[in-house]
């Protein structure tokens, strides 16, 4: 995989060295000297290219044309936002990331602008702050489908809805599916005669929509 990175601030020079030890093929364009010196101290020159990421040209000379994905993470929307459109429109890069600074301007941030991938940090910590007030001991694995479902576990309370029944008796959101029970580290299939037990671990796929009720069937029972 060979990922452009356009913006060497903290957050490129970050992302740059995580793909980097994670053996991926990774360039990084900068313009502004200062930034590039910082870059410098963790990232071999070889990487790091001065340049205007919004330049045609540039880009070209960076190998956008043998780019898997174009991450557009500087300071400034509008840079992000062009660099997006000349990814997608004008060299046919197959993802597109960029990042939001400002989060009034996240409506511009579409498929249409080029983006595939949106990363608006407010907007994350919003989720994430909600997400631990709703879902009590639930624990969000892996996001799926741009954050529409999630793979997430959660323990059987004792006092629970679950406990001691089986799965196909279980009144389960549509919109979520049990994937695997784990037993005291053995991993049992999720069959309609399964019993759930008390600690057992769930690991369920489930839309955004309903990671409450599911929450509330395998959580403690509320009294009153």
């Amino acid at each position: 995989m060979y990922v452009i990175i356009v913006g060497g601030g903290k957050m490129g020079g970050y992302l740059g060295v995580l793909l980097q030890n994670s053996g991926r093929k990774i360039r990084i364009i900068e313009e502004h000297r200062d930034e590039i010196d910082l870059l410098l101290r963790d990232i071999p020159a070889d990487i790091v290219m001065h340049g205007d990421g919004t330049d045609p040209l540039v880009l070209e000379s960076a190998g956008i044309r043998q780019a898997d994905v174009v991450a557009a993470v500087t300071g400034s929307d509008e840079t992000n936002l062009v660099v997006a459109g000349l990814a997608r429109s004008e060299f046919g890069v197959g993802r597109v990331i960029a990042r939001i600074n400002d989060p009034h301007n996240a409506w511009m941030f579409t498929p249409k602008m080029g983006v595939d991938v949106a990363l608006n940090q407010a907007e994350l910590l919003a989720h994430l702050i909600v997400e631990e007030m709703s879902v009590g001991e639930m624990v969000t694995l892996l996001k799926l489908r741009k954050g529409e479902y999630s793979l997430v576990e959660e323990k059987v309370h004792p006092h629970s809805c679950a406990a001691g029944c089986q799965i196909g008796s279980l009144t389960l959101p549509k919109e979520s599916v049990v994937a695997a029970v784990i037993r005291k580290g053995r991993l049992l299939i999720p069959r309609g005669d399964l019993v759930l037990e008390a600690e057992d671990e769930v690991l369920a796929v489930v839309h955004s929509s309903a990671v409450g009720r599911l929450a509330d069937l395998l959580g403690e029972v509320k009294s009153g």
